[in-house]
């Protein structure tokens, strides 16, 4: 599986990458066994890139993927967590269910937002602790919509303060929004931004402003998110998009999105997967799995060829923008490059 550098640095990560909120019981229990077999698929598959953060499942994610991991030579993988929620335990004293944060678990500890510098330390300090390892390659700010100010006056520095040290090989900023992100990008000197949903074949938010000032200053995406919270997997009355129900005329466009890539023998998941790659700012695709067949399949979707003229044929329907890049079809084993958007006509 190919790999790139981060902003020019020195991590790496996978084309694909594991991300890992399921293995924290996202919606629906996962087993210890079925989360450490999934991490062994994505492993035996070729990715070597895995994300996880405090949040997912109250930290159960990193218990859970820093034991997959345990026996792995350290420097043959890069392994991102979180900073800004600091767990803490509920001072009710009574272990009830952390559904209402999405996680199936029982919520014996609380979520305090911290984007301070002290708090960036202690996050880390806690992560690696239930990761049981001596560091993490990626931290990254995680969903500071609400705390712009501070991540950017305290957390950033610290964390840059991290890198500088050798502590963390890489810094960045993960969220579902793209101005923000698009901000640190203009403003600091972060590597990379994690960017869910908001660059996808169903829409392409990313590309206004924050993949364009990634590209001109030499900055990292990883684009999470590619299913749109499932809807392109299988587009459906009751299919969800950003974890609600799809509005009425969001799955039209994902069935018409639908109907393209099956006149072509293409899933839709495997154009979905592909899609992001045809921006040169892009790095990497994030997808979660709770299972090692859910990885197969990923892994199978995300090697289909997908051909030019489907790609010309969403242009036509106006499913993509005229200037929107998209990959071209490489030789197995070839290295997809970007495909010029042709002139409107």
């Amino acid at each position: 599986m190919r790999s790139a550098r981060l902003g020019g640095g020195a991590v790496t990560v996978s084309e694909l990458a594991l991300g890992c909120a399921a293995l924290g019981n996202l919606y629906r229990p996962v087993t210890d066994e079925a989360a450490h077999a999934t991490v062994d698929a994505a492993w035996d598959a070729g990715v070597r890139t895995f994300d996880t953060a405090p949040h997912y499942g109250l930290g159960l994610s990193e218990r859970r993927l820093g034991a997959a991991l345990r026996g792995r030579a350290r420097d043959s993988y890069t392994l991102s967590t979180k900073v800004g929620r600091l767990l803490e335990p509920d001072p009710r004293g009574i272990p009830g269910n952390d559904l209402d944060h999405g996680f199936a678990v029982p919520a014996t500890h609380r979520r305090v937002w911290d984007f301070s510098a002290d708090g960036v330390l202690r996050s880390l300090e806690a992560s690696l602790e239930r990761l049981g390892l001596d560091r993490v390659d990626i931290a990254l700010l995680h969903d500071p919509d609400d705390h712009a100010e501070q991540a950017l006056r305290e957390a950033y520095p610290a964390l840059e303060r991290l890198r500088g040290e050798g502590v963390v090989g890489a810094i960045g900023i993960g969220m579902n929004r793209s101005a923000l992100p698009a901000r640190f990008v203009r403003e600091t000197d972060i590597d990379v931004v994690l960017l869910a949903g908001r660059y996808t074949l169903l829409e392409q938010d990313g590309l206004g402003e924050l993949l364009p000032e990634a590209a001109a200053r030499g900055r990292s995406v990883i684009i999470g998110g590619v299913f749109n919270s499932g809807l392109l997997t299988a587009p459906r009355p009751g299919a969800t998009y950003d974890y609600a129900p799809a509005p009425q005329p969001v799955l039209d466009r994902a069935l018409r999105l639908l109907a393209v890539t099956e006149r072509h023998g293409v899933p839709l998941r495997a154009a979905a997967l592909r899609f992001p790659f045809g921006h040169p700012a892009v790095a990497s695709v994030l997808t979660g799995a709770r299972s090692p067949e859910e990885v197969r399949d990923t892994v199978e979707q995300l090697r289909r060829p997908v051909p030019d003229a489907l790609w010309d044929e969403l242009r036509a329907e106006g499913l993509l923008d005229p200037d929107t890049p998209v990959p071209v079809t490489a030789p197995i084993g070839g290295t997809p490059s970007p495909k010029e958007p042709k002139e409107p006509s």
